[in-house]
C-alpha cells in the first residue's frame, strides 16, 4: 500500500495562499495533498474541486464524528467532491464507521483518527479515563476500524508494527508529524523522519511546516520524496 508521494498538509489559512503556493511547483509534478478542517471551513468545498482540476490527489481531513446516518450522508458529499481519501474518529464506533464506508462508497480510501499524535498517555488516561496504554487504546480503535472495514488509521509511526499485526499488512497506516532530520518538532508530541517512518512500514507521510515554509517547497518536497522512497 506504500504511497511514493509524501501527502503535504496544505495548513493555509485562505484560497489564494493555497493557489501561490501550488504554482511553485512544475505543473506536470503531480501531488498528493492534504486539506485540513481550517482551510475547508475557510473556502469549502471549491477547495477540493480547484486541486482535484489540477490533477493532484486529495486526502480530505475532516475526522467526521456523529451519529452514524450524518455521518453516512455527508460521506455521500464528499465522494460526489472527488476526495481520494477522508477520515473519521475511530471512537464513534464500528456502526458509524460501517455507516461511513456505505456512504463514501468503495472507491476513495476511509481511515479512522486513533489517538491523535498530539495526545499522550496522561493526557489520554485523564482527559478520556482510558485506563490503559496509549498503544493499547490505538491498536483497539485500529482493530475496530478493520472491523468496520475501512482502510486503515491516522496513527504515530510508533504504532504502526502493532497496528498491522492486530490487523493485516495491508492495512493503511498514515503518519502525520513528520519531520526530516534536522527540523524542528513543532506542536508534535510524536514525531519520526520520513526514513525511519518508511523503515517502521509507515504507509502514508503527511508533512507540513518542513515544506509550505520552506524558502523552495519544490526542493524541500523532493528531499523528503528522496528521504521517504529511500
Amino acid at each position: 500500500m506504500h504511497e511514493s508521494r509524501p501527502i503535504i498538509a496544505l495548513d493555509f489559512p485562505a484560497f489564494t495562499d493555497v493557489k501561490k503556493f501550488l504554482a511553485l511547483f512544475p505543473a506536470e509534478e503531480k501531488l498528493y495533498v492534504k486539506i485540513g478542517m481550517e482551510l475547508y471551513y475557510a473556502v469549502g468545498p471549491e477547495i477540493v474541486r480547484y486541486v482535484k482540476e489540477l490533477g493532484h490527489s486529495v486526502f480530505l481531513d475532516l475526522k467526521l464524528h456523529d451519529i452514524p446516518n450524518t455521518v453516512k450522508s455527508a460521506m455521500k458529499v464528499l465522494a460526489d467532491l472527488g476526495v481520494d481519501m477522508t477520515n473519521v474518529h475511530a471512537a464513534g464506533g464500528v456502526e458509524m464507521m460501517k455507516a461511513a464506508r456505505v456512504g463514501l462508497g468503495m472507491g476513495p480510501k476511509l481511515i479512522a483518527v486513533t489517538q491523535l499524535t498530539s495526545t499522550s498517555q496522561v493526557q489520554m488516561q485523564t482527559d478520556q479515563n482510558i485506563p490503559t496504554s496509549l498503544t493499547e487504546s490505538v491498536v483497539h480503535y485500529a482493530s475496530r476500524a478493520a472491523e468496520a472495514g475501512l482502510d486503515g488509521v491516522v496513527c504515530s509511526a510508533h504504532e504502526v508494527e502493532n497496528i498491522k499485526a492486530a490487523t493485516s499488512q495491508n492495512f493503511i497506516c498514515l503518519t502525520p508529524g513528520i519531520r526530516p532530520s534536522g527540523s524542528l518538532a513543532d506542536d508534535q508530541k510524536r514525531v519520526m523522519t520520513p526514513a525511519a517512518a518508511r523503515q517502521i512500514g509507515s504507509d502514508y507521510i503527511v508533512v507540513g511546516r518542513p515544506i509550505t515554509q520552506s524558502e523552495d517547497p519544490f526542493v524541500a518536497y523532493q528531499k523528503i520524496c528522496k528521504e521517504w522512497q529511500g
